[in-house]
């Protein structure tokens, strides 16, 4: 991009929320016309605008952060290492989920196509790139990534490492095919697949006319005083955070194949004038089972996340909130495994990595982060056939507490801070989609960590299966439950139950456990550490707490010394 140059100031504020506004009119779109809850609903993807340097021009505010935060970009510069910054043409449409360049599991595939300012251009002004999540690329276990004991990646998939989908406006057959074949569900995908192109096709008009309305120089200079801004704005934080080396530790049950081994997560902090350094040496190496990931898609992406959380709210960020963040992180660690890993369950990890970077910077400024968050997806997933012989998938993951911060009480049940503003999808539509019965979805009563404020509460789910199907679950963070901060206490953990009563069964990690029809599966997610001591609670809050069902009787008397619950 150009220098930038002077550029007054209305226009510059009518060109910002233009590129704020293209991707969010895709977002939109993309939910209207999906075939799979997952993106319908669920929200797993995210969309954004790239230029041809790689570098995230904008966002949608809606997008999962474990796409926005790195991978469009890294598939992008994957396409040009092969095509050139010359080799497109008006009307490519280029996929990638090749997992030595988006580290990730190989169902996340980002779709981009080029943009150029006329007709007359050779090379491209940027890219309109979406990410989602594709229901079943193949692979050893239906949907693809829902596994936990896979040992390379070669068992999760079919890789397309920088393919046209369309070439020149002309689809290319031969890879349409190969996606058809290749999948479980091909109505389903390839629904998906036309939804992502046209918000492909539709973004990349969109700026077209922006950069003909304002002229390519004119663009250019606005999107870098943006990123000066937004890289102004990050630094000022960072700033403010005394100087210093701070640390922090968190722990995964285990890889899914070394039962019961924790993962050790520790994480490094620095502090220097208004640079942050986040350092992943430490961590566990490459691990044997699926809760891998790349270096692009996970740690880098999991310490800009992090990053993210520390500014105050406003525009999704950029490429310039990112200048004042680095992050080493060697070779041959879980965070950045080679391509031939295992990846299945590469976001498992992410939550809880994030967690221990907000952990490590509120040892020194305790006042911009929170109690730890539950952190474990959660995920659980019913797959079999039908009735009528069909074949079905669906993925559910849990809702839990968010930590307390000294501004009050956690939030929740939300999902986790890798995926934003995902949703769940509606107990009606998996009832009326799959062969599954939701008897109850309640608030996890004393969940939430004890504290001056509480943490956020968990969620119970009880899901009775009506056909015969296999189950897959994956529950973490059980032995390094939600820290509570400043004298907090910590939160509940999670917990995956079968047939609560006589015939109970706590599974954590199951690649298959079958179900008989009539089974019960019991999904309590964890809740927020607390802040403060729990005597400092005011007694408004405590029978608040009480009245609601937030906490137990028992709870308010033994944690908070509450002295006369029965007036209640």
């Amino acid at each position: 991009m150009s220098n930038c140059h002077s550029i007054d100031p209305i226009t510059l504020e009518v060109i910002r929320n233009k590129l704020l506004a293209i991707p969010e009119q895709i977002e939109a779109n993309i939910t209207r016309t999906a075939f799979s809850p997952l993106i319908y609903e669920y929200k797993d993807f995210a969309v954004g605008i790239v230029d041809v340097e790689c570098r995230l021009i904008s966002q949608g505010k809606g997008g999962i952060p474990l796409f926005v935060a790195n991978i469009l970009g890294a598939a992008v510069e994957d396409g040009i290492y092969f095509y050139g910054k010359d080799g497109f043409e008006h009307g490519d449409v280029i996929i990638c989920n090749y997992s030595g360049v988006l580290g990730q599991h190989l169902n996340n595939v980002v779709m981009y196509t080029p943009i150029f300012a006329s007709e007359q251009s050779r090379s491209p002004e940027a890219f309109l790139a979406i990410a989602a999540h594709w229901t079943d690329v193949g692979g050893r276990e239906v949907g693809s990534s829902a596994t936990n004991d896979t040992v390379s990646i070669f068992q999760e998939g079919i890789q397309f490492r920088t393919v046209k989908l369309q070439k020149a406006g002309q689809p290319v057959q031969d890879i349409y095919r190969m996606i058809e074949f290749n999948t479980r569900f091909p109505v389903v995908v390839l629904g998906d697949v036309a939804s992502q192109m046209g918000g492909c096709l539709l973004g990349r008009n969109l700026y077209q006319g922006l950069l003909k309305q304002y002229g390519v120089e004119t663009v250019s200079h606005a999107i870098e005083q943006l990123w000066m801004k937004s890289e102004q704005a990050a630094r000022q934080i960072i700033e403010g955070i005394p100087d210093g080396t701070y640390t922090a530790y968190a722990e995964l049950d285990d890889d899914g194949i070394q039962v019961g081994q924790v993962v050790p997560i520790p994480v490094t902090v620095r502090i220097k004038g208004k640079q942050l350094e986040v350092d992943f040496s430490d961590i566990a190496p490459v691990l044997k089972g699926p809760f891998n990931s790349g270096a692009l898609g996970g740690g880098i992406t999991a310490a800009r996340i992090a990053m993210s959380y520390l500014l105050p709210n406003g525009d999704a960020p950029n490429e310039g909130t990112f200048r004042c963040l680095s992050v080493v992180l060697p070779e041959g660690k879980f965070l950045s495994a080679p391509a031939t890993a295992p990846m299945a369950r590469y976001s498992t990890p992410l939550a809880t990595v994030i967690d221990v970077v907000l952990r490590a910077v509120g040892q020194a400024r305790p006042d911009l982060v929170a109690g730890g968050h539950h952190g474990a997806f959660g995920v659980h997933v019913f797959s079999g056939r039908k009735a009528n012989g069909e074949l079905f998938k669906n993925l559910e993951t849990g809702q839990g507490g968010f930590g307390a911060s000294q501004r009050g009480d956690g939030s929740g049940p939300f999902k986790t801070y890798a995926h934003g503003d995902t949703f769940n999808v509606p107990v009606e539509l998996q009832e009326a989609l799959y062969p599954v019965f939701f008897d109850s979805i309640s608030l996890r009563q004393d969940s939430g960590g004890p504290g001056q404020f509480r943490g956020g509460l968990g969620v119970s789910k009880r899901v009775k299966a009506l056909q015969d199907c296999h189950l897959n679950v994956s529950m973490d963070r059980t032995k390094c439950p939600p820290w509570g901060v400043n004298s907090g206490h910590d939160g509940a953990s999670g917990q995956v139950i079968l047939n609560p009563g006589t015939d109970r069964e706590e599974h954590l990690k199951k690649a298959d456990r079958s179900l008989k029809k009539g089974d019960w599966v019991q999904v309590d997610s964890g809740g927020g550490g607390g802040y403060g001591e729990p005597s400092k609670r005011s007694i408004d809050s405590i029978t608040h707490d009480l009245l609601k069902g937030y906490i137990s009787e028992e709870a308010a008397k033994k944690i908070y010394g509450y002295s006369s619950p029965s007036k209640l």
